[in-house]
């Protein structure tokens, strides 16, 4: 009877909301400015975007998907994603995304923000088919191919010396294919040549055509293997002391859910950065229903400085994450060093308890040895780096524990712990305190950490989210710091802080209007002509006030103001950008247009504002200078099958001669950039 009602519930809601189905008209800056509004941080955003955009991408099962799958979102409370599997553990499989709305705590903003990553598939086709035709018969299979490229000349294209001449054209072209579904198979390859890079066929230089190449085939769920995946990969265990993927997030206007990592394993790897994956075997295995093991080898080629010398005094210097070819001197550091990793998971996993030992094992083809700084002393030296750790979540009611301690066998210690959940059905908190040692040594972490590494660092971060009623909301946090040792453009043991404060008005589904403050305060070197390292205090101060709105049939405008100010050592500079957006869809095209006036006073006052962009494809720069910034999107549905996008944008600073530095130097005031992307459904 039960199940009767939710499916006339489900009727009913496809029936009258199928006009509002969100997925189209989804707008993935909203979710930018909830995940990451700003770029201070030394987090690898175009990832983290990618990796948002390809769960738009790649929709998961709703009767398939796990708890750390849906805490993966950083969108649910821990209340809603009890509440979900319950629901599900008591009816059976969903029959419609729209069973979401029964549930008590699911509000239609929940659902709404939910439904464009998730579905309902047909299990019973994919018991019935074959690996084989499940793949052929796959929807979700495309070919998408992007060419972007700046009109005006850089100086690296024109240089007529070959030491600073690019060796390729100035177009940057991106192939990417890939095929796949939910918790069962996902298979694809991506293609990229920077611009300014040639296209070459040298297997002695490791190049096969483009510059960048990645491929990856992975199986899921079949008998006791549950996961299997072979070419580029990812992993995310424990909170990313020792194996973290780009499905980590630092510090922003998501203040609770954001700061615990998801225990998802192995992942495909599908983004180009060039130096954030490993390449070989992954393989998880089930040797109970709940005890699983997970083991991987990776053996991959990296950027770095080789010091060349007899064959026991060759080092490699210093290691490079640019992915950039273009000079003879960026061609002399591709893939120079070669890595190779193994690693091992112990896992326990229960319905409330998800424990695991973690063994992780790095050699490099030469020995590290840094060219010495006064910053750098505890900095990795040597050949091999051995990480152990353990790793410990456990959930109660709404509250959830998460856990992980690692050491660096022979060196330092580094530990991540903290609590988040519902107090009551309105109020969400977080709490995270943080320990690692200078010497704590780990080359693929992405835990939650104020440095770019989990090294030298000790914190306490405190978040919470309340909403009022349906209309008003708040959200913040503090999170208190200390870095023990030196550390980058900081000579000195030092200290410091940031908070966050955002108040959210929704007076409809269509308007969503927020005010936003956040200030942190860091000391810093100051650039002084004496021999000793003088210090200051250096306080950042960022302020949003954002409105979206719109007629809810296609027609939407996002309006704000964004300024900062920055002050160290008794002077103070400011930046100011004003924005309009406008974006509508008419039958076949979907166009959006924005106008952006900018004006900062310096680097440290620098504006970073999404902006709208093909598929999949990443845009969030720094607004810097005095200027004006325009662009517009335009996409067309050529058919069912085939979609296209134009983008053109330009910028025009006031009082410049030129724009850039180094080899993209562009001279005169003008920067006009155009991109052209297919997408193809097979």
């Amino acid at each position: 009877m039960k199940k009767a009602f939710i499916l006339i519930l489900v009727w009913t809601a496809h029936y009258t909301h199928a006009q509002d189905f969100p997925r189209k008209d989804f707008q993935m800056e909203k979710l930018a400015d909830e995940i990451f509004p700003m770029q201070d941080l030394d987090l690898n955003y175009q990832d983290l975007y990618e990796n948002l955009a390809l769960l738009l991408a790649d929709p998961i099962d709703l009767n398939l998907i796990t708890r750390e799958q849906l805490r993966s979102f950083m969108m649910l409370t821990e209340e809603q994603i009890n509440e979900f599997l319950n629901y599900r553990d008591l009816n059976g499989p969903l029959l419609s995304v729209y069973e979401l709305q029964s549930l008590h705590s699911w509000s239609r903003f929940s659902f709404d923000k939910v439904i464009p990553f998730v579905i309902v598939g047909d299990a019973q086709a994919t018991l019935d088919a074959s690996v084989f035709s499940r793949i052929t018969h796959e929807k979700n299979n495309y070919l998408l191919l992007r060419y972007e490229r700046t009109l005006e000349p850089v100086s690296g294209s024109e240089a007529t010396d070959s030491a600073h001449q690019y060796a390729g054209n100035p177009g940057k072209m991106y192939v990417r294919y890939h095929v796949a579904n939910s918790n069962d198979f996902s298979l694809g390859f991506t293609a990229e040549k920077d611009a300014g890079e040639a296209i070459k066929w040298d297997p002695t230089r490791r190049q096969y055509g483009p510059d960048y190449l990645s491929f990856h085939a992975q199986l899921q769920n079949k008998g006791r293997i549950r996961n299997l995946i072979l070419g580029d990969f990812q992993s995310q265990f424990g909170q990313g002391l020792i194996l973290g993927s780009v499905f980590g997030f630092g510090k922003n206007s998501e203040t609770v859910a954001t700061v615990r990592r998801s225990n998802l394993g192995f992942l495909p790897y599908t983004s180009v950065n060039e130096n954030l994956f490993f390449r070989g075997a992954a393989l998880s295995y089930s040797l109970s229903k709940n005890i699983l093991v997970h083991g991987f080898i990776s053996d991959a080629y990296k950027d770095g400085n080789i010091q060349l010398g007899n064959e026991e005094e060759t080092t490699i210097s210093s290691l490079s994450n640019s992915g950039l070819h273009r000079t003879p001197a960026e061609l002399q550091l591709r893939k120079q060093v070669e890595e190779k990793d193994i690693g091992a998971v112990f896992q326990i996993k229960a319905t409330q308890l998800d424990a695991g030992i973690i063994f992780h094992q790095v050699n490099f083809n030469k020995p590290i040895q840094r060219s010495p700084t006064p910053y750098n002393q505890f900095s990795f030296q040597g050949i091999t780096n051995q990480d152990v750790g353990a790793y410990l979540n456990y959930s109660w009611a709404n509250v959830t524990f998460f856990s992980e301690f690692s050491k660096s066998l022979g060196h330092g210690m580094a530990l991540s712990a903290g609590v988040l959940g519902n107090i009551t059905a309105a109020l969400e908190v977080s709490m995270l305190l943080r320990s690692f040692d200078r010497d704590f040594y780990t080359f693929n972490p992405n835990a939650f950490s104020e440095n770019t590494l989990p090294q030298n660092e000790k914190g306490l971060y405190m978040g919470y989210k309340y909403s009022f009623n349906k209309r008003f909301s708040t959200s913040g946090y503090i999170d208190m710091f200390q870095f023990p040792w030196l550390r980058y453009r900081g000579y000195a043991p030092s200290d410091g802080s940031e908070w966050l404060l955002r108040f959210t008005y929704t007076p409809s589904r269509n308007v969503v209007l927020f005010v936003q403050a956040r200030e942190e305060s860091k000391s810093r070197n100051l650039s002084n002509d004496s021999n000793l390292y003088l210090m200051a205090e250096g306080v950042k101060r960022n302020f949003w006030i954002n409105c979206d709105y719109g007629n809810g049939q296609g027609l939407s405008f996002k309006t704000r103001v964004q300024c900062s100010t920055y002050s160290i050592n008794g002077h103070t500079t400011r930046g100011l950008a004003i924005v309009q957006d406008v974006n509508f869809s008419i039958h076949r095209w979907s166009i959006s247009l924005r106008h952006a006036l900018f004006d900062t006073d310096d680097y440290d006052n620098r504006l970073y504002l999404y902006e709208r962009d093909a598929w999949l494809a990443y845009s969030f720069p720094a607004y810097y200078g005095v200027g004006v910034r325009n662009y517009i999107l335009l996409q067309y549905a050529v058919s069912r099958k085939i979609d296209v996008w134009v983008r053109l944008s330009h910028v025009q600073y006031v009082n410049q001669s030129e724009i850039g530095t180094g080899s993209e130097t562009i001279e005169g005031n003008t920067k006009n950039d155009v991109k052209f992307q297919v997408r193809i459904r097979f």
